[in-house]
């Protein structure tokens, strides 16, 4: 069963616009189901806080909030204490503060490297800018933690930041922190991934066993709405729920009727469906690709001829 002995644990996914209930709105359905949200449209574009402000009022009291910095900053600006950056750094302090958000998240581009004058400007960066309480989180996509130069991790620590790293692709942390914030987008391309029962619960084992106080969770997953889900579920009860309604052959039946495409080959339905999980029996989801893998290499023309195939296989 999860660790359930940390101060806070927060299960949530990046962003809430797909989230559809009829007759809510997004956010306040989503706000039913999960306790935090990753606001992720502000790396886009920041919005004006009259808008933020009816965000605030649409969740529970309890609800909480991170925020994605502008992508201009570590981007464009490359953290230089030019007015651009600056006064955009100011913009986002403010959607905080309204939000009553504790992390802010800064993505570096997968260009970017750690050299000293980097480190400098980052330094200058945020010396410039009073912060307050709100925590910064840096992302350095392209650098492995073991390898981020020993001068940008000792002004991370000096100025009391969150490494940010995904510990679906075995990323852990640099160094050791009260806030454990880690962005979920598996092992997949891009984020076209289900993660299995026993790679949550993996998850869940490295978020629970370290020294942090609280635990952010961020799901990125193409279904990340149901898999943030089955790890809240894990987290209340030990165990993890069934996501179809029947088990073996006719589960991944049920998952091939979403949007499989026919006829197709056999690579290609592999390709677009094997990364769904089905429920093999009702304790065990495994991916889809584990059953068709094992389909005779030639075109199929629906679901029944997969299925016939299928009927005699075995793991």
């Amino acid at each position: 069963m999860g660790c359930l002995n940390l101060k806070e644990y927060r299960i949530g996914t990046g962003g809430w616009a797909y989230f559809n209930v009829p007759g809510l709105s997004p956010l306040a359905a989503y706000s039913r189901a999960f306790d935090f949200v990753e606001v992720n449209s502000t790396y886009y574009q920041i919005p004006s806080l009259k808008r933020v402000e009816s965000w605030r009022k649409l969740v529970p009291e309890d609800f909480k909030f991170s925020v994605r910095a502008h992508r201009s900053i570590a981007g464009e600006c490359k953290f230089r204490p030019v007015n651009k950056a600056l006064e955009t750094l100011e913009r986002l302090k403010r959607v905080c503060a309204m939000l009553e958000a504790e992390v802010l998240h800064f993505q570096f581009p997968r260009s970017f490297r750690v050299i000293s004058t980097s480190v400098r400007d980052m330094r200058d960066f945020f010396s410039s800018a009073s912060l307050g309480n709100l925590r910064v989180a840096i992302e350095l996509r392209g650098e492995n933690s073991s390898e981020i130069p020993g001068e940008m991790l000792r002004m991370m620590q000096d100025r009391n930041m969150v490494h940010s790293v995904d510990l679906s692709r075995g990323e852990r942390p640099a160094f050791d922190s009260d806030i454990l914030y880690t962005r979920l987008f598996g092992k997949g391309r891009h984020n076209v991934y289900q993660p299995t029962d026993t790679e949550l619960g993996e998850i869940d084992a490295q978020a629970s066993s370290g020294k942090s106080e609280k635990v952010t969770m961020s799901f990125h997953f193409v279904r990340m709405y149901k898999d943030a889900a089955r790890m809240k579920m894990y987290k209340q009860t030990g165990r993890f729920p069934k996501i179809t309604g029947s088990t073996g052959v006719a589960s991944l039946e049920e998952v091939l009727s979403e949007d499989a495409k026919f006829p197709t080959s056999k690579q290609e339905l592999v390709q677009s469906q094997g990364w769904k999980l089905f429920d093999y029996t009702p304790a065990e989801r495994i991916h889809a690709s584990v059953f068709l893998e094992k389909l005779p290499d030639r075109v199929y023309a629906g679901i029944r001829d997969v299925k016939v195939e299928l009927q005699g296989v075995k793991l």
